[in-house]
């Protein structure tokens, strides 16, 4: 999981964990153990143990590289 996590470093993600939950926010460093994800004024570590699904942010394709972000996300 380290070495796939480290694709997703600046780019704005979902984590998904063991218990069901799920994180939004920009990964900004990924260590042995953990990431470090920007989530709006906050930092937060999260044991790589526990994620299940990384997922980078989806976003509306209207021709662009940057589109919108999507205001609904079904998984």
């Amino acid at each position: 999981m380290l070495e796939l996590a480290k694709n997703f470093i600046d780019k704005e993600c979902i984590i998904y964990t063991f218990n069901n939950s799920l994180i939004q926010g920009t990964i900004k460093e990924i260590s042995k153990n953990a990431l470090l994800l920007e989530t709006g004024n906050t930092v937060e570590a999260v044991n790589l143990d526990f994620v299940v699904r990384i997922r980078e942010y989806p976003r509306k394709k209207n021709g662009k590289k940057n589109g919108k972000k999507k205001s609904v996300v079904l998984d």
